[in-house]
């Protein structure tokens, strides 16, 4: 029996035009999803840029010098992180492009310099195609380019919302989503709350939630990855972009609740760090490390005691559909999370809290008991969360769209 996503008797499907972030630099849902349709499509994959107001850091300038390098070298742009996806065959990796961009989009002037620069880079490339391609965005700040790209049709994949985003700038993300949304021919949200939102716009948004890979949370750790030995301290593990989303209260309640019980164990912040509270590296038992690659997050897990997600209770957090949370389900171990519109529906296999009281009380209940039988079973849900059945109801929506858009504007470079 064929594949749900082989291609059908024509061959390969219409290519896809993708604006995302850094190809290789996380595992993104986007990421995910179009590495199951690479088999059959050609991908032209965008790295684009963020609207983070330009801070004076080093984590900006470290950011600086890598868009820097994609811009200026075509290997530096196409090498991404290796080990994001190890063992991923050339032949199934999208065409990466990195074009030159203006770093902001907060005024006319910079949004109509930036549709010149994308417009000038990318009209060729997507006329090489075999054929117009389906353009997916998972920002909006394309908005400007609906009409002026010769593509087959727009789909907005919202993923979160930007608005709200610690450190974007939040007006301009979303005074460019109200733009963007009324000219797409579909539009997918990974959350109820995402779709909330794209109703308010005039959109009907069709429900697509993460997934997880579940042959890599079951697989054996990588040999060379550090694991945690039995006689070491507890570990009590995040991992994901340390930010301002951490709740401070909730993570500085577990600290001290630590200190009183005695021992050793740790609360282990593992990620990026984007400009977190400061307060939070004074706080008790807190440690935080660098980003741990894709392949041995399994390894991390399986070193650690308990997997906890301690995030706030705010309108960034209500919209988004964390990619941990069904990793963390998948990885066998006790998981304590914030009681969030993502997180709720899990409740029978994760503990969702929403006190800090609570947070504190179930971290301490794992930390002896270990996962229950109940969650143990109720975790089996995850055999229909798998990225293949996402990535099948992904590319369904996506070739479903209504008739194309028609140009607005003149495709030519020179003419935007």
């Amino acid at each position: 029996m064929a594949s749900p996503l082989s291609p059908d008797r024509a061959g390969r499907r219409r290519p896809l035009l993708v604006f995302s972030d850094d190809w290789g630099r996380h595992p993104s849902s986007s990421q995910h999803l179009v590495r199951h349709l690479l088999p059959q499509r050609e991908v032209l994959w965008v790295n684009t840029i963020g609207t983070r107001p330009p801070r004076l850091d080093a984590r900006t300038a470290r950011r600086v010098i890598e868009k820097l390098g994609h811009w200026i070298s075509p290997a530096a742009r196409a090498r991404g992180e290796p080990d994001a996806h190890p063992g991923e065959a050339p032949a199934l990796a999208p065409r990466i492009v990195s074009p030159r961009m203006w770093p902001s989009f907060a005024s006319p002037r910079a949004r109509r310099l930036n549709r010149r620069l994308l417009a000038s880079a990318l009209a060729p490339l997507i006329r090489a195609l075999p054929e117009p391609p389906i353009a997916i965005t998972t920002l909006p700040i394309v908005a400007d380019l609906v009409g002026v790209l010769p593509v087959h049709r727009w789909v907005y994949y919202c993923v979160d919302d930007f608005s709200q985003w610690p450190g974007y700038d939040g007006r301009t993300m979303q005074e460019m989503e109200r733009e963007l949304v009324p000219r797409m021919d579909a539009v997918i949200a990974v959350s109820e709350t995402l779709v909330e939102s794209m109703a308010r716009l005039g959109a009907r948004a069709e429900l697509l939630t993460h997934g997880v890979e579940l042959a890599h949370w079951t697989a054996p750790s990588s040999p060379d990855a550090a694991v945690q030995p039995a006689s070491s301290p507890a570990r009590i593990v995040f991992w994901g972009v340390v930010d301002r989303r951490l709740d401070l209260a909730w993570v500085a309640a577990l600290g001290e609740a630590l200190e009183r019980r005695g021992g050793d164990a740790r609360i282990v912040l593992v990620g990026p760090q984007e400009d977190p509270d400061p307060r939070l590296f004074t706080l008790p038992r807190v440690e935080c490390r660098p980003p741990v690659p894709y392949r041995d997050l399994p390894a991390l897990a399986a070193g650690a005691s308990v997997l906890v997600m301690p995030y706030g209770d705010m309108p960034a957090t209500r919209a988004m559909q964390p990619l941990k949370l069904k990793e963390y389900l998948a990885t066998g171990r006790p998981a304590v999370v914030r009681a969030l519109p993502a997180t709720r529906p899990w409740a029978g296999a994760c503990d969702v809290c929403e006190s800090p009281g609570a947070f504190v009380e179930r971290v301490l209940e794992r930390l002896d008991t270990g996962l229950p039988g109940a969650q143990r079973q109720a975790r089996r849900a995850l055999a229909g969360e798998d990225w293949t059945e996402k990535a099948v109801r992904f590319e369904t929506a996506i070739d479903a769209a209504p008739e194309p858009l028609r140009m607005e504007e003149p495709s030519c470079p020179a003419a935007c």
